[in-house]
């Protein structure tokens, strides 16, 4: 590190957990992020100004007034440009040394296979199944560590799924493909602002954690927010070795 960045990080080198050490392994970490909306926003922008050395946002979509309410990288200027530029720009505004490489296409199989194969931890800050389940397929295949978060109405969830322990499951263990659960999103139910905030905070504490060496007592958890009460509560999540996804039958 130069003596810009030492007094850049300098809050993060007192820490006894992150020390000089800490915020290196963190300047020479790439983070994928996909989904540059709510959970998206608070997720790069702490990456970001954590000193995180790489990051790359996947996100289709263009800003519009109606994200603003909740996605906190975006501002009035740039409502119609694509959501990763919106946050490219975002970040560089608080730390230019980032490098940050925009994706302005749909997270599909193909592309998923490509990006998780090169990042050191993938958050996933989407708002449907099937990019979840996409992106779950890829971190297994490629044993990446998986920091998930979701948020609708008032409610709240985020886990870690790290299948490079042996015992703990993948996001498919937890939600198969084939459960039928009903897909809901903010656009039709609503969110509240802050709750997104929450949960993305959590999940980029979590990533740094993991970027660190620190780890993620989240493995094998799931953190339920209630933000009526602001109430934590937590399950323990068992792997299923009969997953479809990560279960022996599927995993080489």
């Amino acid at each position: 590190m130069n003596d810009a960045q030492l007094l850049r990080y300098s809050r993060h080198i007192l820490l006894e957990e992150l020390g000089i050490e800490g915020q290196e392994q963190l300047l020479a970490s790439h983070a994928l992020v996909v989904g540059a909306g709510g959970l998206g926003s608070p997720v790069a922008l702490y990456l970001g100004s954590a000193g995180v050395g790489r990051i790359t946002v996947v996100d289709h979509d263009v800003v519009d007034e109606t994200n603003l309410q909740r996605q906190i990288a975006h501002n009035l200027a740039r409502v119609g440009l694509p959501k990763a530029l919106s946050v490219q720009q975002a970040i560089a505004a608080i730390n230019p040394d980032v490098q940050v490489t925009p994706v302005t296409q749909r997270a599909n199989a193909a592309l998923l296979d490509e990006l998780v194969a090169q990042a050191d931890v993938v958050l996933d800050c989407t708002d449907n199944f099937a990019t979840r389940h996409a992106i779950n397929r890829a971190c297994v295949q490629h044993r990446k560590p998986l920091v998930s978060g979701a948020a609708i109405r008032m409610d709240g969830q985020l886990s870690v799924y790290d299948v490079r322990q042996g015992d703990k499951p993948c996001y498919a263990c937890v939600f198969p493909e084939n459960s039928g659960v009903e897909e809901t999103r903010c656009a039709t139910m609503g969110v509240f602002a802050p709750l997104v905030g929450i949960v993305g905070t959590l999940q980029a504490a979590e990533a740094l954690k993991l970027l660190t060496g620190m780890g993620s007592r989240l493995a094998g958890r799931l953190m339920m927010i209630d933000g009526r009460d602001m109430a934590f509560n937590e399950i323990a999540l068992p792997r299923h070795p009969g997953c479809a996804v990560c279960g022996e039958a599927h995993v080489a």
